[in-house]
Parts: C-alpha cells; structure tokens; sequence
C-alpha cells in the first residue's frame, strides 16, 4: 500500500541523511521525498511517499519518532488530507502542434513559462494523477526533459489536526 507520511524535523545538519538511511537501511524506497522549511524557521516538513506494508511501516514509523531531531510524525494516509505536485516539463513542438500543446495545456491550467522554436516549457500543479495524465499527453508530442517536486501534503481539517495533536488518554 502507498503511504504519505508528514514528518515535522528540527532543522540540523544530517537530520535528512538519517532519515532516508532509516527507510533504506529496512528496504523502503522512498518514491518521493519533499522537504521545506515551515513558518518556524527551526522546524522542516518532510514529506515522504512510500510503499509497503501497513504493520512493517509503522515500526517505521515509531523508529522515526525515537530520532532526537524528529518532532512529529503523521502518517496522512487513510485521512482527508490535501496534496499537490509541481512540474516543469518540456514539450518538443513546431508549427503543426504548438497550438495543440498550449490547448492542452490550458484545459489542465498549466502555465507556459518558456517559448522555444522547437519547444515549450509547461507547468503544471496538482494531484499526482493529474500531472501523470498531462505526461501521458504529452509523450504523444515528445517529452524532451521533465521534472517534478515530489508530493507536499497537510492535513485537510484544523479539528483532525488537533486530534492528531492530542496526545492518547488525554
């Protein structure tokens, strides 16, 4: 099963090493990993996506939580939460399709950022699948380079946030 899991770390030194050798060091791979500083300037949220079993990824989990630099750790998966992903990607066009890649590009919403004879830079926001499907499209045409940021996740609702805060048996 394909999991999200939100972890709030202190920013230090080595804190995203360790982090990624704990997944690894038990045979996870991470498919995505996203980290930002938060609105403390102490603090980082990671955001990890990854897949395996529900039993063996919460002995991740609480291995986790025991690192001294790990404030919290929530896994979203199961819960309302809301998730986006930043892509660039670019298009190889010319005279015929130029046009067909801009509509595309603007029944999904996506910006063209760069202009090119040969090629178009697109991005494009949005739910994973969202920015799969627009790859999918768009390989009819010729990827010629693509990046992506990886999943950023939070919690959907302020009263399932204050659950998650709640420590058990308060």
């Amino acid at each position: 099963m394909k999991h999200t899991i939100s972890v709030l770390v202190q920013n230090r030194f080595g804190v995203l090493a360790r982090i990624a050798g704990l997944f690894s060091g038990r045979g996870f791979n991470i498919d995505s990993l996203n980290v930002s500083p938060t609105q403390d300037e102490s603090l980082s949220r990671m955001t990890i996506v990854t897949h395996g079993e529900d039993a063996v990824l919460e002995q991740v989990e609480k291995q986790l939580t025991k690192l001294i630099e790990v404030v919290k750790v929530t896994d979203l998966t199961g819960s309302g939460f809301v998730s986006r992903e930043l892509m660039l990607i670019k298009v190889r066009t010319d005279g015929s399709t130029r046009h067909d890649v801009i509509q595309f590009a603007s029944i999904f919403k996506a910006n063209v950022v760069n202009v090119e004879h040969a090629s178009l830079v697109i991005e494009v926001t949005g739910p994973t699948e969202k920015l799969d499907a627009f790859v999918e499209l768009m390989g009819e045409f010729g990827i010629v380079e693509l990046a992506r940021t990886g999943r950023v996740a939070l919690v959907r609702s302020s009263a399932a946030t204050e659950m998650l805060e709640t420590p058990q048996g308060a």
